[in-house]
């Protein structure tokens, strides 16, 4: 199975290049870093896996992407209702793939009851909601930490959430 989603995202990842080289103004300037791509894409030759990690020096660009920030804190405080409800959004989705994932990774005992990725997210889900149903809990210290900043995070992004709905009623009513 792993193999089998592995060549898919390979696939997904030689039709980007492919798309990519296509536009790219500069096809020999565009190769000084797209021959990794190309060769750490091709699936099914575990040799060439070796340049995804050359990949990794390419996260160096990443920082050229800071400067976009400064137009994402411009679009938060341009408009600061709709900036934060989309924090608060996007923020409570990352929280939840995170933690599911982490949980799933760390939760990994014969004692543990989360099991699966069902389990992980259903837990994650219910802890950042502040629900707590107690059907899954973690048992293993690092899973409690988790737990811990989940719960802490929970309660200030559903706070900021509920107020952001309770004035948006009262906004409503009196206009």
């Amino acid at each position: 199975m792993l193999t089998l989603v592995d060549n898919g995202i390979c696939v997904i990842f030689l039709i980007d290049f492919a798309i990519r080289f296509g536009k790219a103004q500069n096809k020999l300037q565009f190769m000084k870093w797209g021959w990794i791509d190309f060769i750490s894409s091709i699936p099914m030759l575990d040799t060439l896996r070796a340049g995804r990690v050359l990949r990794l020096i390419r996260l160096i660009r990443i920082l050229r992407a800071l400067r976009s920030i400064k137009l994402l804190v411009f679009y938060i405080f341009k408009n600061r209702k709709q900036g934060t409800f989309s924090a608060v959004l996007y923020i409570s989705l990352l929280l939840l793939i995170f933690s599911s994932i982490t949980i799933l990774n760390v939760e990994n005992t014969d004692e543990s009851n989360i099991r699966t990725a069902e389990d992980a997210l259903w837990w994650s889900f219910e802890t950042l909601t502040a629900l707590g149903y107690g059907d899954m809990y973690p048992v293993t210290t690092e899973g409690r930490i988790v737990a811990a900043i989940l719960m802490i995070a929970g309660v200030g992004l559903f706070g900021t959430l509920a107020g952001f709905l309770a004035s948006w009623f009262i906004e409503d009513k009196n206009n």
